[in-house]
């Protein structure tokens, strides 16, 4: 797959599958904008691996749940790279716990990363698109969001709200040449995964009729498939990476 001249951004990209998607992409020939919250260390690295192998990237940190923040961001990578044709809104987190127990706190921190980072990157990128008339937009959602899971009812709103969202914007902005999809990973070992229990772990795989974990490359592919020019009459499309764990 070709990007060269295109310039993409991964929010939440300093490790795991943000990572991953902006390996991927600049493999591809695309000049990423590698973002973090936190963690410089992994995003420095990240960087350090694209430039080694030839491409151009460079390093951002955004609070891209405020909407200032993630309007500064987007102006600043299509200032420092010379526009954006990419946007992969993958920042995320989890606070896990049965709804009884979730403090407003934990609802809060995972709508606002998870959903509300979406709406504001998205709105800030996308006017550009628009008058360029090209554009792909690639949220990374969750097999929980089409599926649902116990303990996990902040997470699974939010990522739900991102299909609703996703199907919602490609409606909006399809007649200016500019897609919107979302990917929806299954059982890939990350982070936010490190905090499931061994009895979890094995029912979810129980459940994968593939019988493996994923890998944050396999959900990078498709993240590049839906990126590329020639998967433009795919739009308002959630694509799962899950081994076939959730089927609809």
């Amino acid at each position: 797959m070709g990007f060269s001249n295109r310039v993409a951004l991964v929010t939440g990209s300093s490790g795991g599958i943000g990572a991953a998607i902006a390996l991927e992409l600049a493999a591809g020939g695309a000049k990423v904008a590698v973002h973090y919250r936190g963690n410089a260390d992994g995003a420095n690295a990240v960087m350090q691996q694209i430039v080694a192998a030839g491409g151009v990237c460079a390093i951002y940190q955004a609070d891209v749940s405020n909407t200032e923040q993630a309007a500064a961001l987007v102006k600043q990578v299509q200032t420092d790279l010379g526009g954006l044709d990419i946007l992969v809104n993958n920042a995320g987190t989890t606070r896990d716990t049965l709804l009884m127990t979730m403090k407003e706190d934990d609802w809060d921190t995972v709508i606002n990363t998870n959903l509300r980072s979406v709406y504001a990157v998205t709105k800030a990128a996308v006017r550009s698109m628009i008058r360029q008339k090209w554009g792909r937009i690639i949220n990374i959602t969750s097999v929980v969001g089409l599926s649902g899971q116990a303990g996990q009812a902040n997470y699974a709103a939010s990522k739900a709200g991102i299909i609703g969202f996703t199907k919602s914007l490609a409606r909006e902005v399809a007649s200016r040449n500019i897609t919107v999809n979302a990917v929806a990973p299954g059982f890939i070992p990350t982070a936010l995964t490190d905090v499931l229990t061994e009895e979890q772990k094995g029912a979810i795989l129980t459940n994968t009729p593939v019988g493996r974990m994923g890998t944050p490359e396999e959900v990078a592919w498709a993240v590049a498939f839906l990126a590329d020019e020639r998967s433009s009459f795919i739009t308002g499309h959630v694509l799962s990476v899950d081994g076939g764990l959730v089927m609809a």
